[in-house]
């Protein structure tokens, strides 16, 4: 987990930060880490971050997978990936992202599953790209879509392939806020403690109430 994504905890807040040195890429060893990271936090943490390195918080699925012949590590990859989405979204615990810059396709469906998504202002693109480079939604990916986004967003953002400035993502639900980066770690840090001191029981049922229905109708159309 090391290599890939650092944990640290401090004051109740445990923060996952995702580093492989490229891309981000959500393959299947991240998608694990990212999983380890949780499991730790779900014992000992009040609220998590999830952030990304400077300039990037994820591009998405493993190109070389998506585009490789292995059959059998694509399916791995895109299954780890949906297991990851639908647990945060379910987490029990809230989940602030801290996306300190791109995030495309499976960069930009993570954000959907957060209860507080803090941009970095910059010259950042955030968006469902998948279209532009040849890859149908998954269900999942569209249903999330259609719970976080705007109604009259989806379908530029999830059949056309839009992608946005963080401030323009603000505006129509991949993000909560755009903070210059100057204020940005305040604001990450201020929003997970906030939700920190939520009644944790009734936080937890509450999300899985609000949540649930959209899960539901996934593992129906899927």
């Amino acid at each position: 987990m090391a290599d890939i994504l650092t944990y640290e905890f401090d004051d109740g807040i445990a923060t996952l930060t995702m580093n492989d040195g490229k891309a981000n890429a959500m393959a299947p060893a991240m998608s694990s880490a990212i999983n380890e990271g949780l499991n730790r936090a779900e014992q000992e943490a009040t609220a998590v971050v999830i952030r990304g390195r400077e300039d990037l918080f994820c591009g998405g699925f493993d190109l070389k997978i998506i585009r490789g012949d292995d059959e059998e590590a694509k399916l791995r990859m895109r299954q780890a990936g949906m297991e990851l989405l639908e647990r945060l979204y379910l987490f029990p615990k809230p989940v602030v992202f801290a996306v300190t810059g791109h995030a495309v396709a499976m960069g930009a469906l993570l954000l959907f599953t957060g209860d507080a998504r803090i941009g970095m202002r910059g010259d950042f693109k955030i968006g469902l790209n998948e279209t532009a480079i040849g890859l149908p939604l998954p269900i999942a990916g569209l249903e999330l879509a259609r719970d976080r986004l705007l109604p009259t967003a989806l379908t530029d953002a999830a059949i056309n392939a839009k992608l946005y400035t963080p401030e323009e993502a603000a505006a129509i639900g991949y993000l909560d806020r755009a903070a210059d980066p100057y204020g940005f770690e305040h604001v990450v840090k201020e929003t997970a403690q906030a939700l920190s001191e939520l009644d944790s029981t009734a936080f937890a049922a509450t999300k899985r109430r609000v949540r649930e229905p959209t899960i539901e109708r996934i593992r129906a159309l899927s």
